[in-house]
């Protein structure tokens, strides 16, 4: 791992938005059944836990029937630089689709790039880099 990696929890959709954070920043993924993790407070076949490892690490779950699913306000998940400048570009395009670009990914008075965007699951990206 490295550093900070947020562990989502959501409505039964766990697989779909996972593999959905693949197509978008490539990476491996696995993922853990309820069943495989031996719990039976939900459907055997719900995501118990799942990562995604790779540029960007992510951790996920189907929420259990006492737990929020995934509901993030006042956050952004930020991307400043961590990949190349046209990579990023694909990255806001890919979870555009579906999503809400907030603020598109452009070039500032102050000379750097960045944009926000909320994806199809409701997570808001701040991607963005300098230009060298």
């Amino acid at each position: 791992m490295s550093g900070l990696v947020p562990y989502l929890f959501f409505p039964g959709n766990a697989a779909e938005a996972l593999a959905f954070y693949r197509d978008v920043f490539g990476g491996e993924l696995v993922l853990y059944t309820y069943a495989d993790a031996q719990r039976t407070d939900g459907p055997a076949d719900a995501i118990g836990h799942g990562m995604l490892q790779g540029t960007v690490e992510l951790f996920a779950a189907d929420a259990g029937p006492d737990e929020d699913a995934v509901h993030i306000v006042g956050t952004s998940f930020s991307l400043l630089g961590t990949a190349e400048p046209d990579v990023l570009h694909e990255w806001f395009a890919k979870l555009s689709a579906g999503g809400t670009a907030i603020d598109p990914l452009q070039k500032r008075p102050w000379g750097d790039f960045d944009g926000q965007v909320t994806d199809r699951y409701g997570i808001r990206w701040l991607i963005g880099y300098q230009e060298g």
